[in-house]
Formats: structure tokens, C-alpha cells, sequence
């Protein structure tokens, strides 16, 4: 089984790609993830650009997607909602219409944020989107918020944090495999 992981923060030593990394090490064995790193180099979802030949950053995007069991978002909270880059990856990963790579497959999402609420707004907006564009939003998901108190060294270290990452991986996995059989 795959789980193909899209990191919203584009920073390398963002806590969201720190969550990310709790996130893989909390799948359990023969789960194999895989961190999208194309993100910076996806344009802007323009129907002008996605014809018969989409941008290459696009089919490469398209097709993680596809092949990937499940997909895990990890994002940080830009002024109230999900980064660009997550919902480009959405609005990409959705087209075209009747061969969207996202349609059925279930997805996940996790947060972490400097404010006390975790990203919860960035949280349901990625739902809401994912619901949208047809895929599977697993219902279960978590954000660590004042994420300063429970990352050292670049390492989720809260147990409770840890559990609910683990939680919501495990849910995503689950969902995954009844899907895969």
C-alpha cells in the first residue's frame, strides 16, 4: 500500500513538513509513503493550460496521485484557509473531468500551526475541497496547535499529539486498504 503525502508549507524546515515526517514514521509496516516534492513547481490551475497536453508539473502530479492508495495533506493555515499550493494540487489532481486522479480516493489531513486552534480552518477547507473534486475525505483528522510546545529538534515529541497523528494515519490506511481490495 502507497500513501502519497502533499506538504502545503514549501519551507524545508517548516513544522508541517515536521508533522509530515510524524505522520510517515506512525504508518504502519508495508506502508510505503512518499512526500510529493513538485508542489513549488506546480502552476496555478489555469483551464487555459490543461488541454490535451497539461504542464508536465501537472501529469507528474496527476499521475502520484493516481498510483497512490491514499493521499495525506499536511497543512498550515494561510490567513484563515489551506496555502495555494494545496488547493492548485486539488484543483489538478480533480481534472480532467471523468478522469480526475483524486475521485474515490480517500484523503487525510493533518496541521500543525503556531496558534493555539492547530489550523482548523486550513483543515475543513482542504475537506471541503477534497469533497468537491471527488474525493474521499476521511472524517477523522488533527491539528497541533501551539505547535511550538510539542516539536524540539525538529521531532513531534507530544505523546497526545503523536496519538492523534497516529490515529489518523491508522484511519487513513484503513480506508485505503478497503479500497485498494
Amino acid at each position: 500500500m502507497s500513501i502519497l503525502v502533499l506538504v502545503g508549507s514549501l519551507r524545508a524546515d517548516s513544522i508541517n513538513r515536521q508533522l509530515a515526517h510524524a505522520a510517515i514514521a506512525a504508518l504502519p509496516e508495508g506502508v510505503a509513503a512518499t512526500i510529493y516534492e513538485g508542489l513549488a513547481e506546480l502552476p496555478r490551475y489555469d483551464q487555459d493550460l490543461d488541454g490535451d497536453t497539461p504542464p508536465a508539473q501537472a501529469a507528474r502530479l496527476r499521475a502520484a496521485v493516481a498510483a497512490a492508495d491514499g493521499v495525506l495533506v499536511v497543512t498550515p493555515e494561510y490567513n484563515g484557509v489551506m496555502p495555494g499550493t494545496i488547493k492548485d494540487a486539488i484543483d489538478w489532481a480533480s481534472r480532467p473531468r471523468g478522469e480526475s486522479a483524486i475521485a474515490g480516493k480517500p484523503v487525510a489531513v493533518l496541521s500543525a500551526s503556531l496558534s493555539p486552534r492547530g489550523g482548523v480552518w486550513a483543515r475543513e477547507s482542504v475537506l471541503r475541497a477534497v469533497t468537491v473534486a471527488g474525493g474521499r475525505a476521511v472524517e477523522l483528522h488533527a491539528g497541533v496547535g501551539s505547535a511550538y510546545e510539542h516539536f524540539s529538534g525538529g521531532e513531534l515529541t507530544s505523546p497526545d499529539a503523536l496519538a492523534e497523528v497516529g490515529a489518523v494515519v491508522g484511519a487513513l490506511v484503513a480506508e485505503s486498504a478497503v479500497l485498494a481490495h
